[in-house]
């Protein structure tokens, strides 16, 4: 069945894009349409960007170093110079010192960035008297000095061998302009000055966001002239407008069968995916009868198939064995691991341990879910999963916004938790299983939902030795000594990682593959061809 774009109400100008099909396609900028309403802000500090912003911010700002495009950095040697042309850490890791780059111009003509400009970015995230985005990923930054105009140094309160990844390339360390920050005040949060590849035209709730490229970037101009953000919210629009020409890439869906429907439809797309993307984690709340049984535990974990739910995603997704990324430092393989803690699906030996557990005739757990699509394909995969094995998953589908509110005060037995992460190892653990990140029944704790390291001991001693450890290498084996305590305990279980996927037109080229990284990346090489 053909639905035109009369039928769904889907003129030009409700799809945020002001010109015909033909027209954009050959001479107009590059489009790219991302699954949100409208901008929202382009100032990196400013708390709540939206995927469509992160875009934006990603073209208008630069880091003081970078990985690769289309990569994660995930060792100390992978990073690359980008504001800063090199840097030096003390033997402790405490101690990162940077020389600046001379000569990078912020857009239209505020001038030269210097150590004053850096110097004015993270002093903001440090005084607690200012919320700025991502304020949490600073707090081990003691202090930071400006010894003369081209040198930056930063003073950690605890070793970092990874500094660079855990805060140097994160969004909210995009450098900022500081006269004009100053100047503009709230104006800057969508008409912001960076020293990116491109800068800002216009910014409109119908039209998105419109970037030229800068003539005087450091690493030279942009490959194309014009590039356009559009913010189409609703997945039919987007996903006609691109099968019509009307914009060359979009942001896809993560749900089983997205990619083979748009394969019949655009058999020529790109599908450009980042990997790991997000990682997709079950806590099971040990303050709730029967998970705080290790046995009720144990038979959840096996008769869940990882490798089933990762191959409905036709090759977005990768089986995970422990809670970080099998692409990351730190994690485990199953050849790694003690024959026990490798847990081959096996349906029957969950339901043996169910009867160990004094419960033969099965059990029943209540929880919850997101209606997104791919929150709810994983969490039904796993009913079923569930129920061949005797445990009946007695699950609500509610609204997204809704589901993370009720999770936050402690009222789901079985929660499903998406969320990126950089190739920093700690930082899932942190978020999810030490005892500080509770979670509490008044909404004021944390994304621990498991309540691990309160309702029984866990894993904060390991983590505290792992924080202090300054040679990469060796924190790396602590970590794996942590994914092995986790996998003994199951407070939470890694099921899948779901990549982040872009729909690309074959008239562009970005430029470079895209193999892992943010859920954005560069468009200053891309071009049409």
């Amino acid at each position: 069945m053909t639905i035109s774009r009369r039928q769904l109400g889907l003129g030009a100008a409700s799809l945020g894009l002001a010109s015909a099909a033909p027209a954009l396609g050959q001479t107009g900028p590059i489009t790219i349409a991302l699954a949100s309403r409208a901008p929202t802000t382009l100032n990196p500090q400013q708390p709540g960007p939206t995927g469509g912003d992160n875009w934006g911010i990603r073209q208008v700002f630069d880091q003081l170093v970078k990985a690769e495009d289309g990569t994660f950095a995930i060792r100390p040697q992978d990073f690359q110079p980008n504001l800063a042309a090199s840097w030096e850490s003390s033997g402790d890791a405490k101690t990162w010192t940077y020389r600046l780059r001379q000569g990078v111009q912020f857009h239209k003509g505020h001038g030269e960035m210097t150590s004053e400009d850096v110097l004015f970015t993270f002093s903001r995230h440090l005084d607690p008297a200012i919320v700025t985005n991502q304020k949490a990923l600073f707090s081990n930054i003691a202090s930071v000095e400006a010894p003369d105009r081209y040198t930056i140094r930063f003073l950690l309160k605890r070793p970092d061998p990874l500094f660079n990844g855990s805060v140097a390339t994160t969004a909210g360390a995009s450098i900022l302009c500081k006269k004009a920050f100053e100047e503009r005040g709230a104006r800057f949060n969508l008409d912001p000055i960076g020293t990116g590849a491109y800068q800002v035209e216009s910014v409109s709730p119908t039209q998105g966001i419109l970037l030229s490229a800068f003539p005087q970037h450091f690493a030279g101009v942009a490959a194309s002239p014009l590039i356009r953000i559009a913010f189409i919210a609703d997945t039919t629009a987007r996903t006609l407008a691109f099968a019509s020409g009307q914009v060359d890439m979009i942001e896809g869906v993560r749900a089983p069968g997205w990619i083979p429907t748009m394969r019949q439809r655009s058999p020529s797309s790109i599908f450009d995916a980042t990997a790991p993307g997000s990682f997709n984690t079950l806590h099971l709340n040990l303050t709730r009868a029967p998970l705080n049984n290790l046995k009720v535990r144990q038979a959840i974990r096996f008769a869940i198939n990882n490798d089933q739910i990762a191959s409905a995603f036709s090759g977005l997704s990768v089986p995970m064995v422990g809670v970080i990324a099998p692409q990351f430092a730190g994690s485990v393989t199953k050849e790694q691991l003690p024959p026990e803690l490798r847990y081959a699906p096996d349906p029957r030996r969950a339901r043996a341990l169910l009867a160990e557990a004094g419960f033969p005739n099965g059990v029943t757990i209540p929880c919850f879910t997101s209606q997104r699509e791919d929150y709810a394909a994983i969490m039904l995969i796993i009913q079923e999963q569930l129920r061949a094995a005797g445990i009946n998953l007695q699950m609500q589908v509610i609204d997204h916004a809704t589901m993370h509110a009720e999770n936050r005060k402690d009222r789901n037995a079985m929660a499903l938790y998406s969320s990126s992460y950089p190739p920093v190892p700690t930082q899932p653990l942190l978020q999810q299983l030490v005892s500080p990140a509770e979670v509490k029944a008044d909404g004021s704790g944390g994304e621990n939902y498991s309540h691990y390291g309160v309702a029984i001991p866990g894993i904060d001693a390991l983590i505290e030795e792992a924080q202090d450890e300054p040679d990469f290498e060796k924190r790396t084996g602590l970590m794996q000594d942590i994914e092995k305590q986790v996998l003994r305990d199951l407070p939470l279980l890694g099921i899948v990682t779901l990549s982040y996927v872009i729909a690309r037109n074959p008239r562009v080229d970005i430029g470079f593959p895209v193999k892992s990284g943010y859920a954005y990346w560069p468009l200053n090489r891309a071009r049409r061809v």
